[in-house]
């Protein structure tokens, strides 16, 4: 008969029971390397991005609140005056609507064409290699050459553009002296240096989507339209929003093409192609002088570009994704669903006690024996004269 020895001894009457060991120094360690080190490996960006975007961002705002003046120096404390004075000057609403107008006639036909070239990029098509570095050419060309080249094209005397529209018999357009010609002009330049690094981002987006999905597609009979509405745009939702916010930013901040459209660099004797950017450059290093007003002007941009930003996120959202969207459930009904799956656990009748096990010796339980079915006999001698 064997013994069951217990799996633990019995502490002796009055001894005390011994205190948890103390972790090491090298156990400690261990243990904060495991915790801090994420937040090492990912710190050097915050830390950079603090020093270059948080301290500039502040410092800024500082100098917003003071009569700050470029010769002078810093002043007295003049509070919100700098705004008060900014928004009383009918040149900032004129560079603000000016800067709206080249945005509308540069982001939204970017998008669309850099979506455009994306989806005809990602065909089989012979050196798609080539055709994906030449879009990427006007990208690599710097801001100020590709302004001078665009401003010599729609000069409005003996201009390339001109001379082309003279040859259908179209009247030469003043793109120096019109308003919405000079904006469109500006925006021309825009979409040729960032329609294709904008397309790149796109084709790399549509590469991820799984080919399994266009097959499925091809199967239900959708042609290339309706595969592109239907599973490509669901599929790069979230590119399109990226894409779409940072060609906000970058719409809203125009300065190079605006600088080098013309001898002067100020949107002409009129102001008619003057950006927000371009003003608060005249403001700060023209005939005003005035840091202090034209750090007003950059928080102003600033909360512009926030706000605009948030609604094209809030657009973008929309966007429809594959599949049909599941019901939303609040917090609420998932936490009384749980709170009955919990009451339901505890009040549950408890398992029927399991049969115990035959003892040595006993005979095996019996059951009572199974019925098969038993085979027709077979007549061998018919079987027999059938093969002779």
């Amino acid at each position: 008969m064997a013994v069951l020895s217990p799996t633990q001894p019995s502490q002796r009457a009055g001894r005390e029971p011994r205190p948890p060991r103390r972790l090491g120094f090298s156990q400690r360690l261990g243990r904060w390397d495991v915790k801090v080190s994420p937040y090492l490996y990912i710190s050097p960006f915050f830390v950079i991005f603090a020093v270059t975007g948080l301290f500039p961002l502040a410092y800024t705002a500082f100098v917003s609140m003071h009569d700050w003046n470029l010769l002078g120096g810093q002043g007295d404390f003049v509070g919100l005056q700098n705004y008060v004075d900014v928004l009383h000057q009918p040149v900032f609403w004129k560079s603000l609507v000016n800067t709206f107008s080249i945005f509308v006639f540069s982001s939204i036909p970017q998008v669309l064409l850099a979506i455009t070239i994306a989806a005809l990029l990602d065909q089989n098509l012979r050196a798609a290699t080539f055709w994906r570095m030449g879009v990427l050419i006007p990208y690599v060309v710097a801001p100020v050459a590709v302004s001078m080249i665009f401003g010599r094209m729609f000069a409005d005397q003996y201009g390339l553009i001109n001379e082309l529209l003279g040859l259908v018999g179209i009247d030469p357009v003043g793109w120096h002296s019109d308003r919405i010609a000079s904006h469109i002009a500006i925006a021309s330049m825009v979409n040729f240096r960032w329609t294709g690094y904008n397309a790149l981002i796109f084709l790399a987006a549509m590469q991820a989507v799984p080919r399994e999905l266009y097959e499925a597609a091809v199967i239900d009979g959708a042609g290339r339209a309706r595969q592109f509405f239907s599973v490509t745009v669901p599929q790069i939702r979230a590119t399109i929003i990226f894409v779409v916010i940072t060609s906000t930013i970058g719409g809203l901040q125009i300065f190079d093409e605006v600088r080098m459209y013309d001898a002067y660099g100020l949107g002409g004797p009129d102001k008619d192609w003057m950006t927000t950017v371009v003003y608060l450059y005249d403001v700060a290093w023209g005939n005003q002088k005035n840091f202090g007003r034209a750090s007003a002007v950059a928080w102003l941009l600033f909360l512009l570009i926030v706000l605009i930003g948030l609604i094209n996120f809030l657009a973008t959202r929309r966007i429809a994704t594959s599949g049909p969207k599941a019901p939303k459930v609040s917090r609420r009904h998932t936490r009384q669903l749980l709170a009955q799956a919990q009451t339901a656990g505890r009040t549950a009748p408890a398992a029927a006690p399991a049969a115990p096990a035959p003892a040595r010796g006993d005979a095996p339980p019996s059951f009572p024996p199974t019925t098969h079915p038993t085979a027709p006999p077979t007549d061998t001698t018919t079987d027999r004269e059938d093969r002779r």
